[in-house]
């Protein structure tokens, strides 16, 4: 795929799967071992879930490629339906683990605990399958379609729209602000045993660039 659009796309999901594999690496771990992870550290990963895939990357599909493939073909069509209706859901299931790891962070102190973990780690399983099998839809089914049916006018309208909206996190630029949020994120990762292998695949961007305020 040579089209900037589809590039940072698959950019931005080799990103959300780091993460997301991250989270259930770092989760396994201090469960094998019988101690607790860094609840702020959790709570900084499903931020980024939230803050870039969840309001950045998921919007651009649905609101800038989707249209433009739509009413080629019904099978296509009833796929797009399905990856509509998952951002969707994506926004509800975000905010049920943000809940879910809050009630934990809130209540490890208590006898309380061992059910809040056992909760969150069964809804983080949960979203995590759920949107590994949600971007290999869109990889292996709807990306090649994109690529073969839209004309040179729309790759230049598309490219200019996602190169303008891109995940830090995917070696974009960022801005200032998140400097710690990622700082906090990655160092986390790097000092959690096998945890910071799962970096590699963030295409060597060890760590995002940032833009002065």
């Amino acid at each position: 795929m040579t089209h900037p659009s589809l590039i940072i796309i698959c950019g931005e999901h080799r990103a959300l799967s780091a993460m997301l594999r991250s989270i259930i690496l770092m989760l396994s771990e201090h469960r094998r071992k019988g101690t607790l992870p860094d609840l702020e550290a959790l709570q900084a990963m499903l931020f980024y879930v939230d803050e870039f895939p969840e309001k950045l990357h998921h919007p651009k599909e649905s609101r800038l490629l989707f249209p433009r493939i739509r009413g080629r073909n019904q099978r296509i069509d009833a796929v797009l339906d399905r990856l509509d209706d998952d951002h969707a859901r994506g926004e509800q299931a975000i905010r049920e683990l943000e809940h879910a790891l809050l009630g934990w962070r809130m209540m490890s102190e208590t006898d309380q605990c061992d059910a809040r973990r056992e909760k969150f780690e069964s809804l983080m399983k949960q979203y995590v399958d759920f949107y590994l099998h949600h971007m290999h839809v869109e990889e292996v089914e709807i990306l090649p379609v994109a690529e073969s049916v839209l004309s040179a006018d729309d790759w230049a309208e598309l490219d200019a729209a996602f190169l303008a909206n891109r995940d830090p996190l995917a070696g974009a630029a960022a801005d200032e602000a998140y400097r710690p949020l990622f700082k906090k994120i990655l160092g986390t990762l790097e000092h959690s045993g096998n945890v910071g292998s799962v970096l590699e695949a963030l295409a060597g961007a060890a760590l995002p660039r940032f833009t002065n305020p």
